[in-house]
């Protein structure tokens, strides 16, 4: 984790947080993990969505949980896979509501770089996991880092959209301003909540609409 590709941005805005004792011990027990467990992603994908959405190039903020934990799926941006790895279940449903909301086909590839590169930050709570294993790295000290992220994004930046899907991602409202934010929130696109209220939310097009009434381009959401 000493070696991350991150981008300057964003070593700036967090060059404090990088120093704290929860910092210290969390990159200490992620290297053991390492050393000792199948973890995703490849560490140096860890820090995927900062390196590609630097941070004053933000404008959406996409919150998920933790990583993918199938072999080749996670590669640091929620609800992302590699490109030739099959879609995953939640992010075909967001593909089917993106067809109903803007009429954009489902794509072939599931990876969303083209997303994170418009300035989508594609964020996990948690950045990694044993294989196998679902929230096997919660609790160790990334929701303490990501949280902070959100904080930063929050106080030092204006007009953001943060679309939170789910329970766990809604949580984050306590610590964004939402007086001089946009919050779009639903259910979770999982088969198991996705038709109690993300399906018909429309948060493409209502994102696009708040991003071009502050001044701001639209996102792209299209894949090729």
């Amino acid at each position: 984790m000493n070696d991350v590709n991150i981008d300057s941005s964003w070593k700036t805005v967090l060059a404090e947080e990088f120093t704290k004792n929860y910092f210290t011990e969390l990159r200490n027990k992620v290297r053991i993990e390492y050393k000792s467990n199948v973890i995703y992603p490849h560490p140096t994908k860890i820090f995927n969505a900062f390196s590609l959405t630097p941070f004053n190039k933000v404008k959406v903020v996409v919150i998920g949980q933790d990583p993918y934990h199938g072999e080749n799926q996670a590669h640091g941006l929620s609800f992302s896979v590699e490109n030739s790895v099959k879609i995953p279940p939640s992010l075909n449903n967001i593909f089917k509501e993106l067809k109903s909301d803007l009429k954009i086909n489902v794509p072939k590839s599931g990876n969303l770089s083209s997303w994170a590169e418009q300035g989508v930050l594609m964020l996990n709570s948690v950045l990694t996991v044993r294989s196998g294993v679902a929230n096997s790295h919660k609790n160790i000290g990334w929701e303490i880092f990501t949280e902070n992220v959100i904080s930063v994004i929050s106080s030092q930046l204006s007009n953001i959209v943060f679309i939170l899907w789910g329970k766990q991602a809604q949580e984050k409202i306590k610590i964004i301003d939402t007086k001089k934010h946009l919050i779009l929130k639903s259910a979770h696109p999982s088969p198991l909540s996705a038709y109690k209220g993300f399906f018909g939310c429309k948060h493409f097009s209502k994102c696009n609409s708040y991003l071009k009434k502050n001044n701001k381009k639209e996102i792209d959401w299209s894949l090729r």
